[in-house]
């Protein structure tokens, strides 16, 4: 289960390195953002040697360039064959069309989505049901925060909120939050996390390893929720049907499912039950 996902530029081979180590459940190597047009070709040549060198203490993932940009054709042609890739996240995703068309560019390779505009969060249902490789939605929150003109955190809610029910509506995992970009607030970050929590999201992208534990800790549940819900599951399988629990709170399948994955969670090896 992937609660941290750590990015770092492809550009950088030795932060690579040393990222694989630094704590993360998964390593997302960026050919985009963090790399500057001059090094883009380096980044990539760096980051196809790396894939073919594995395996990896944990997953690589690679966001590449966007799909229109005169570096994203390339990436796709350079990575997807490699044995040491986990997952291609694609930038600035507008389209099921897109989708469709690198997913038959990349056979087999888990495809993830990053939306970031107005009309990428409009069409997110359609992007999330586009193909089967299509395996998450997530939002690029600075390119919307400009699209849309946002100025507050409060102006991001129903995108945050559209992204989850759009995933969980096509039968993707809840999605991951977006980075958070101050390093070094972990306060901010924490209080951040616990409303993303609060929306749906699962987990959290972060750029800097000191954000790791705070992301961790922020999306595990605490010994109190789990000894709630290991009560709700304990219950159910003793009694089959609607079971009262000594609160006087009766069991429902939803209330099952919601303890399941509070249980699932603090096991950290446990598939999260859909």
């Amino acid at each position: 289960m992937i609660l941290t996902w750590l990015y770092v530029p492809g550009d950088r081979p030795e932060v690579v390195a040393k990222a694989l180590h630094a704590g993360a459940d998964a390593v997302i190597v960026d050919l985009e953002d963090a790399v500057s047009a001059s090094r883009k070709e380096y980044a990539r040549r760096a980051t196809a040697e790396l894939l073919g060198d594995g395996p990896h203490p944990v997953p690589v993932h690679v966001r590449v360039n966007a799909l229109d940009s005169p570096w994203g054709g390339a990436d796709l042609s350079a990575l997807a064959g490699l044995g040491g890739l986990a997952g291609l996240r694609l930038p600035k995703i507008s389209s099921p069309e897109q989708i469709t068309a690198t997913a038959a560019r990349t056979a087999g390779v888990a495809l993830y989505a990053l939306l970031e505009s107005a009309i990428g969060v409009e069409r997110a249902y359609e992007i999330a049901r586009a193909h089967p490789a299509l395996r998450g939605l997530s939002l690029g929150e600075a390119d919307l925060r400009a699209d849309l003109g946002v100025t507050a955190e409060a102006g991001l809610d129903w995108p945050r909120s559209r992204v989850v029910v759009a995933a969980r509506a096509a039968g993707l995992a809840p999605p991951a939050q977006s980075v958070f970009p101050d390093i070094r607030n972990l306060e901010a970050l924490a209080d951040s996390c616990a409303r993303g929590r609060a929306l749906g999201f699962l987990g959290r992208a972060a750029i800097h390893p000191r954000q790791l534990p705070v992301i961790e800790r922020a999306y595990l549940p605490g010994p109190a929720e789990v000894s709630a819900a290991e009560e709700i599951v304990a219950a159910a399988r003793r009694t089959p049907g609607a079971v009262a629990l000594p609160d006087g709170r009766f069991v429902d399948p939803a209330m099952l499912a919601g303890a399941e994955r509070v249980v699932a969670l603090s096991r950290r090896d446990a598939p999260v039950p859909s």
